[in-house]
């Protein structure tokens, strides 16, 4: 019996412990501002994109231009339409983008960045699965800097014994 009871005592410390765990989970809420849209930053490389977005058709504008126009090569078009595929809700969001710094590819990437962080403060349920495909994540892949007495970053100069 004093076993029994002991063994009850544990799960009730151990369901408190679980209610105090439940109380401190962090919910996430909508963030729009009054026009509707959500924004958020993205990162990649050296690139850096402000992204907006808003229900809608589909449309997405980078630096006042299409994106078909603005990202010409199919690969950056795809990087671009990733988190919306899945997060399962492609042609519902209008996308404005303004980005600097960086090459396309690095562009294209800190847009991605943008538009997953933008998507999850739009609707938090869809927050899993952006996290899950690796999306909210600003991949912190950098250049390296060159190094004195170094040809660039790690490239030595030719060797010469005479």
């Amino acid at each position: 019996m004093a076993d029994e009871i002991k063994s009850l005592e544990g799960l009730e410390s151990i369901a408190d412990g679980v209610a105090a765990v439940a109380e401190t989970v962090v919910t996430h809420e909508q963030v729009r501002d009054e026009l509707g849209r959500s924004y958020a930053t993205g990162k990649r490389k050296d690139a850096v994109a402000r992204v907006w977005i808003k229900p809608g058709s589909g449309k997405v504008v980078v630096n006042g231009r299409e994106m078909n126009v603005y990202f010409a090569r199919p690969v950056l078009q795809m990087i671009l339409r990733q988190p919306f595929t899945v997060a399962g809700v492609e042609d519902q969001f209008d996308v404005m983008a303004t980005v600097k710094g960086g090459g396309l590819s690095g562009q294209a990437g800190a847009v991605k960045h943008g538009i997953s962080k933008a998507l999850q403060l739009y609707d938090p349920s869809l927050r899993g699965a952006l996290k899950a495909a690796g999306f909210l994540t600003r991949d912190s892949r950098v250049v390296e800097r060159k190094k004195y007495g170094k040809a660039k970053a790690r490239k030595s100069f030719q060797f010469s014994k005479r």
